[in-house]
C-alpha cells in the first residue's frame, strides 16, 4: 500500500508541479483550456471526416472517369494509327493497367504528395491546380461578399419592419436578381461594359495595377455575386432567423433595459446564420465560377476543369475534384469552428 502510494506520488509530483509552475489552476486558465479543449477536438474530428470524405470522393471520380466512354491518349493519337504507338502510350500514361491498379496507384501518388502530370499541358497537376485554386477563391469570397451586401439590408429590414411598404418589393428584388440565368447575366454584363464603359472584360489578368483592371476585376464578382442563385436564400434564412432572435427573451429583456438588441443578438442573429448559409452555398458558388470563368476567360478552377473535361485530363480532373472536396469541408470547418466559439458545449454534441 504504501509502495504503491509512494510510487503514485513520485509520477504525479512532478506533473502537480509543472501544472504548479505554469499555473494551471488558476480560474483564468481554466476558463481558457475550456475553450481550446473543445475547439481542439472539433478541428480533430472535422479534418477525420475530411480525410474519410477526400477519399469517397476521390473513389467516385475515379469510377466516373474509368467508366466513361473515350480516353486521353486517343485524343493525343487523333492522326496517329499505329497499334504500337497506340499501346506505347496507353502504358506511359497507366492506361493498360486495370480499373484497381490505376486506383491504387494514383492513391499512392497522393499520399506522398504527386497529384501526377497534365496530360495535355505535361505540367505539375499541384501547381497548376493551387493556381488555379487561389484564383478562385479571389473570385468566390469577394462574390459571397457581394451577395452578403446584398442580401444583408433587406433581410434586417424586411425583419425588423416586416409592415412597411417596401417589405414586399424588397423580397421580390432579392428573388427575380436569384433567378436570373447566371450565363445570360454574364454576356449581358459584357454588353453593357463594351457599349457603355468601352471596354472588352476578357483575357483578363489578376492585377489590381490600373483602374480598369479593377474594373475588369470587379465585373465577374459582381456576376457571380448577383447570379448566383443564393441571393434570395440567405434573405430568406437570415430573415426567419432574425425575426426568430428577436422573439426571444434575452432580446425583450434587452430591450426593456435601453440595451442594444443588435449586440446581444448579433452572434445567434448574425454570425452564425451568415456562416451556416454561406458554408452551405460554397458548392453553388463553386458551380457558378466555372460559367463565370468560362465567360470572363478566368484562369481558375472552373475553366481548367472544363478544359481537362474535353481533353480528358483525367489527373487535372481528379486534382479539381479533390480541391474543390477541401473548400466544402473547409466551409463546413469554419462554420463549425464559429459555433464553437459561440457556444462551446455545442463540441460535446
Amino acid at each position: 500500500m504504501n509502495t504503491h502510494q509512494q510510487t503514485g506520488d513520485t509520477w504525479l509530483s512532478p506533473v502537480q508541479s509543472l501544472a504548479h509552475k505554469l499555473n494551471l489552476d488558476s480560474p483564468w486558465v481554466k476558463h481558457k483550456l475550456d475553450f481550446v479543449m473543445p475547439m481542439g477536438v472539433t478541428i480533430i474530428r472535422e479534418l477525420l471526416l475530411a480525410l474519410a470524405l477526400l477519399f469517397g470522393v476521390s473513389l467516385v471520380v475515379f469510377t466516373i472517369l474509368y467508366a466513361a466512354p473515350g480516353d486521353s491518349f486517343s485524343l493525343l493519337l487523333s492522326g496517329e494509327r499505329s497499334a504500337s504507338a497506340t499501346e506505347e502510350v496507353a502504358q506511359s500514361l497507366g492506361f493498360s493497367n486495370s480499373w484497381f491498379g490505376q486506383y491504387s496507384t494514383w492513391l499512392i501518388n497522393i499520399l506522398h504528395g504527386d497529384l501526377g502530370t497534365s496530360i495535355r499541358t505535361g505540367q505539375s497537376v499541384f501547381e497548376n491546380v493551387v493556381s488555379a485554386t487561389i484564383n478562385t477563391l479571389n473570385l468566390t469570397l469577394a462574390a459571397m461578399l457581394v451577395t452578403l451586401i446584398i442580401a444583408y439590408p433587406i433581410a434586417i429590414y424586411t425583419s425588423v419592419r416586416s409592415a412597411t411598404p417596401l417589405n414586399g418589393p424588397l423580397t421580390i428584388f432579392a428573388y427575380v436578381i436569384s433567378a436570373l440565368p447566371l450565363f445570360w447575366l454574364a454576356y449581358i454584363g459584357i454588353f453593357v461594359s463594351t457599349n457603355v464603359f468601352d471596354y472588352f472584360p476578357l483575357g483578363i489578368g489578376l492585377g489590381v495595377e490600373d483602374d480598369m483592371e479593377i474594373m475588369q476585376f470587379l465585373l465577374p464578382v459582381l456576376i457571380l455575386g448577383i447570379g448566383s442563385g443564393t441571393v434570395s436564400e440567405v434573405v430568406r434564412f437570415l430573415k426567419l432567423e432574425i425575426s426568430r432572435v428577436l422573439e426571444e427573451e434575452y432580446i425583450r429583456t434587452a430591450k426593456a433595459k435601453g440595451a442594444s438588441i443588435w449586440r446581444h443578438g448579433f452572434k445567434e442573429g448574425l454570425l452564425l446564420p451568415t456562416s451556416q448559409i454561406i458554408s452551405s452555398k460554397i458548392p453553388f458558388f463553386l458551380g457558378g465560377a466555372i460559367i463565370v470563368e468560362q465567360v470572363f476567360n478566368w484562369p481558375g478552377m472552373g475553366r481548367m476543369a472544363w478544359q481537362a473535361a474535353q481533353d480528358r485530363d483525367f489527373p487535372v480532373i481528379m486534382g479539381i475534384a479533390l480541391a474543390a472536396a477541401i473548400l466544402v469541408r473547409l466551409g463546413s470547418l469554419v462554420h463549425r469552428m464559429i459555433y464553437i466559439i459561440v457556444n462551446p458545449r455545442a463540441s460535446h454534441e
